[in-house]
């Protein structure tokens, strides 16, 4: 029988949650596929792997129980289903994300937002956009989405870190499910209270979708697809858009080339590819299998990076650099297979088309100061955590 993949008890949670590049650049050149021990799993850093393991379901299961989200969420949740219960609770939020939805009425009122959240930006002085921007424009927009408008942008933010880290809380301990604890009492409280108003008139938001659906999908179920939703829709579009920035403003030659043509979405693109905002997932060994000749055992949990297999030498020249106009920008961001991210064309239009351009429409001569002063952090899903930017 094939050997077991090498096992490295060096790497650590806080090393990946600093700075997990270097990690994965040696682990594609030495041991692509290598037990860690600290996270538990087999981690895949080669795009070839990633790619295979998502495009293959039945082989590598959504439905890890090993994981820490059903603490975190609540809920057995759509993110850890195959097949028709996944489909059946992805479809039930469908309407809300058809292409004519997205450009009628979301991107329309994204638009407004935009516009407002940047207009009231100082000008000429030194801003963390994290939160003040990024993080609060993400939120409002996914607040009208849901149909949730009710909630403040602070709630939104709060909620969505708290079951984001309650998700990634590999360690198991207390605080991390404590805070996601108190997120999960306030949204159930929340649609709770929204109930009755989205049955007496019908929208198109996820909510309202899901309630007045012909055959709904259980309550418990339709609150779980909602907190999936705050926890992914807020941190990845926040957090491609703030990678982008940075990018743009760490390399102003490029930011020159881009303001001048217009080329936003290419950016947007970019940016994801270069820093992955949902950066790794988990898949559960359903048989004994082999990848790149290891024995890889049923019941086994397979870890795939996204940010690693964006960086891959076999697939992009060059990965470790942000370039805007490079012509390999292929990336596995929004994944692909069965989990292919739902709100990923909300977030394109949203970040690429919308955001960015107002932004640098009004501040087209912003830098970054201090870029030590940038602080990046996330292992399962990564960004900047502070950004401040001189806005002229």
């Amino acid at each position: 029988m094939a050997e077991q993949a090498p096992l490295d008890e060096t790497i650590t949670l806080d090393a990946l949650d600093r700075d997990p590049f270097p990690i994965y650049r040696r682990l594609r050149a030495e041991a692509p596929v290598c037990r860690v021990k600290a996270t538990g799993r087999t981690l895949l850093t080669k795009a070839a792997d990633t790619k295979y393991v998502k495009d293959n379901p039945a082989l590598f299961s959504s439905d890890d129980p090993n994981t820490p989200m059903k603490r975190a969420f609540w809920a057995h949740t759509l993110m850890r289903k195959d097949g028709e219960a996944h489909r059946r609770e992805r479809m039930a939020m469908a309407p809300a994300f058809a292409p004519k939805v997205i450009t009628q009425n979301w991107m329309p009122r994204y638009q407004k937002i935009a516009e407002e959240y940047v207009a009231r930006l100082p000008r000429g002085e030194v801003v963390d956009l994290f939160a003040i921007l990024s993080g609060a424009y993400a939120a409002r927009g996914l607040a009208i989405l849901l149909g949730m408008e009710d909630a403040t942008d602070d709630e939104m933010m709060e909620w969505s870190q708290a079951l984001i880290e309650g998700a990634g809380n590999f360690g198991w301990r207390d605080a991390p499910f404590e805070r996601a604890d108190r997120a999960n009492e306030a949204i159930h409280a929340l649609l709770d209270r929204l109930q009755d108003r989205h049955r007496a008139e019908p929208n198109s938001s996820a909510f309202s979708v899901m309630l007045n659906a012909e055959n709904p999908i259980p309550e418990k179920q339709i609150y779980a697809n909602i907190k999936i939703a705050i926890g992914g829709g807020i941190n990845e579009p926040r957090d491609a858009l703030n990678t982008t920035i940075y990018g743009l403003l760490t390399n102003p030659d490029q930011f020159d080339e881009v303001k001048k043509n217009g080329d936003w979405m290419k950016a947007f693109e970019e940016g994801v590819r270069w820093v992955a905002p949902i950066s790794a997932s988990s898949r559960l060994v359903t048989e004994d299998t082999e990848i790149r000749g290891y024995h890889i055992p049923k019941g086994d949990t397979v870890m795939t990076i996204q940010a690693s297999a964006n960086r891959d030498e076999d697939v992009v020249q060059n990965g470790e650099a942000f370039d805007v106009y490079r012509d390999d920008c292929v990336h596995q961001s929004f994944g692909n297979g069965p989990h292919f991210c739902q709100g990923t064309h909300v977030a394109r239009r949203a970040v690429g088309q919308i955001m960015l351009p107002v932004l640098f429409d009004r501040f087209p001569n912003a830098s970054i100061p201090d870029q030590d002063a940038v602080i990046w952090r996330g292992f399962g899903f990564r960004g900047p955590v502070t950004l401040p930017v001189l806005l002229n």
